[in-house]
């Protein structure tokens, strides 16, 4: 990762402080503005902003053990809605004005539809009650799908990034990922996904004990193979990709939080390249957050994953952004300053 010059940010502080209007009365919006600046290095981003939605799309052999309510041919049947715009994250896109991307990094059989990107590294996981979901080239390979769709992105001008997910059964892989490196007990973490009743809970709860139990990784990569899923490792990759040129990510709900734990403990300090967008009504996320201080823009009690969070968050982002680039200043506008002006 690039290193973080801060003087951006104090240029862009002094900046806020000359709007016309008290110091700090915007407060949240000019932290975002603050630190878009700090991690771009643009002081005048163009906008609006040129965002993108990357769906990743992958299946996973642990539904076998019945943690989720839905059938796997669910995810290929997303994928065609995705494609015909029908989504939740395609209805939130268009409102935002974000493009959307459909990849098929690891769906179970083939799927043939105009406009999917193809970057298949396995026909779904394996079950990781039982053994590793992935092999560690398989887990390679899914990071670095993500790293350079973020590098293409950065070159078409992309200047922020989306993480978005589909994968019937995926939050048990991430649970897994999120217990393994934050050290939390399954019952803090695992939740109800698809809208599993109790006992199907209770269940889920004890396959990502005995996945913990039976794998011990070494490593961040070994973690990822471990434990899956091939959209997990593409995210991981967005994240890591996105920092390395300076486009700041947008994390979204529990899947994505998997991701980003993954890439932050390949690259520590990750935390400051990204903006977490929205906190997830899964069981657990909140938890995440308060554990890695990380502020979520929205908290609107969503839990559809497909990068529908943050694509409302990036809303407020470019808010924030005009607020920076478009509000008068003091002297420009002939207002006079304030007593706290006078005492600083």
């Amino acid at each position: 990762m690039p290193e973080l010059d801060w003087s951006h940010y104090e240029r862009a502080s002094r900046h806020l402080d000359n709007l016309t209007k008290p110091k700090g009365s915007l407060g949240y919006l000019e932290e975002i503005a603050r630190r878009y600046v700090l991690i771009t290095e643009d002081h005048e981003p163009d906008l609006p902003l040129k965002k993108r939605v990357y769906v990743f799309a992958g299946d996973h052999g642990v539904v076998e053990e019945g943690v989720s309510t839905y059938p796997q041919e669910v995810t290929r049947q997303m994928i065609y809605n995705f494609l015909s715009g029908g989504a939740g994250i395609n209805v939130i896109a268009r409102q935002a004005g974000a493009e959307v991307f459909v990849v098929d990094v690891g769906v179970a059989g083939e799927v043939e539809a105009e406009g999917l990107i193809r970057r298949k590294i396995c026909y779904g996981t394996r079950n990781l009650a039982k053994e590793p979901a992935m092999s560690r080239e398989e887990a390679e390979k899914a990071i670095r799908v993500g790293m350079e769709l973020a590098e293409e992105a950065a070159k078409e001008g992309v200047k922020l990034l989306i993480p978005g997910d589909m994968g019937i059964g995926n939050t048990t892989p991430s649970a897994c990922l999120i217990c393994h490196f934050l050290r939390e007990a399954p019952e803090k973490i695992v939740g109800r996904g698809t809208g599993v009743d109790d006992e199907g809970l209770a269940h889920k709860i004890e396959v990502v004990r005995q996945a913990l139990t039976l794998h011990q990784p070494k490593d961040p990569v070994e973690a990822l193979a471990a434990f899956g899923g091939a959209e997990i490792g593409a995210i991981t990759g967005l994240f890591l990709g996105g920092a390395r040129h300076r486009v700041p990510v947008v994390v979204d709900g529990f899947i994505s939080l998997a991701g980003f734990l993954t890439a932050r403990a390949l690259a520590p300090g990750l935390e400051n390249y990204i903006f977490c967008g929205h906190v997830s009504a899964e069981n657990g996320a909140r938890v995440i957050l308060e554990k890695l201080k990380l502020r979520p823009i929205v908290d609107l009690e969503m839990r559809l994953g497909e990068g529908t969070g943050a694509a409302l968050a990036s809303m407020i982002i470019e808010t924030a952004l005009r607020i920076y680039r478009e509000m008068a200043t003091f002297d420009g506008a002939g207002v006079a300053r304030g007593k706290e002006f006078e005492q600083s």
